[in-house]
């Protein structure tokens, strides 16, 4: 009797000990939740379906200021800033054109000197050199005329023309090297932002899209919207270069003709 006591005892002592005790039990893990893509802003100056270069393996954009020679950077130089006086307007307006006359006037020598190699680069090439040459420093004034970026352009522009307004000749190049890649980071800026955005971006269908067929203009409405009257042609004389399309049921509208693209006025010095 007396060892039955013993064990419900000591049994008694095992339970209070465990009661004693919590038990812990493991939380389930949460559930991850896949964070959602936040679109990016489409950039300023920018709308969908607008073309620019595509990126490179090294993420870096084409442009016309890529391996060149020393006296090439120079050139490259000077036309980005003669766009520069150019097209920027503004509260730095004089600022600008008056740093840019003071570059030419102090850089005179230096700058005709690499004008001259730069050239005799193209001459080197063999075949008709000058009309390459003239359409390479096109595609270089129209680079940088790039509307979307100018505000940053002039903005850089500014910042160089007053560092090179103590720059000695000697130092020209040393100089273009390193304040060529500050000019054209605008652009590139501009096309990276444009991709984020176009990466990120749903474009939905807010407006009519308009088909051309063989038997006149049939708009296409997005989902969920009324399609628009389909238009019938007319004949038109047979001098005329437009066909004209009127309404089942509406007058006719009046078209607007297109606005006039603005074009900027080249230094013709760049091509002598």
């Amino acid at each position: 009797m007396k060892r039955q006591f013993a064990m419900v005892a000591v049994t008694a002592a095992l339970l209070a000990g465990c009661a004693s005790k919590p038990v812990e039990v493991a939380a389930p893990a949460p559930t991850p939740v896949a964070p959602v893509p936040v679109a990016a802003p489409l950039p300023k100056g920018a709308f969908p379906g607008m073309k620019i270069p595509a990126v490179l393996a090294d993420g870096t954009y084409p442009t016309p200021n890529r391996n060149l020679t020393e006296s090439a950077k120079i050139w490259h130089l000077r036309a980005a800033l003669n766009v520069a006086a150019l097209a920027c307007r503004g509260a730095d307006e004089a600022v600008i054109v008056a740093g840019y006359n003071a570059m030419l006037a102090a850089q005179k020598p230096v700058l005709a000197k690499a004008e001259a190699t730069y050239s005799a680069e193209y001459r080197a090439g063999g075949g008709d050199w000058q009309d390459r040459y003239d359409d390479s420093m096109t595609r270089l004034y129209n680079f940088f005329s790039q509307s979307p970026s100018r505000d940053a352009f002039c903005q850089a522009a500014g910042r160089v023309l007053a560092e090179g307004a103590s720059v000695p000749g000697p130092m020209l190049a040393s100089f273009a090297a390193t304040r060529l890649p500050m000019l054209e980071q605008p652009f590139t800026d501009f096309y990276r932002a444009f991709d984020a955005w176009r990466g990120t971006a749903t474009q939905p269908l807010t407006t009519q899209r308009v088909v051309f067929a063989s038997n006149g203009a049939v708009p296409v409405a997005p989902a969920g919207m009324t399609p628009a009257p389909r238009a019938t042609p007319v004949s038109y004389p047979a001098s005329g270069l437009q066909a004209q399309l009127k309404p089942v049921s509406q007058p006719p509208l009046p078209v607007a003709s297109p606005a006039p693209r603005p074009q900027l006025q080249l230094d013709p010095s760049v091509f002598q």
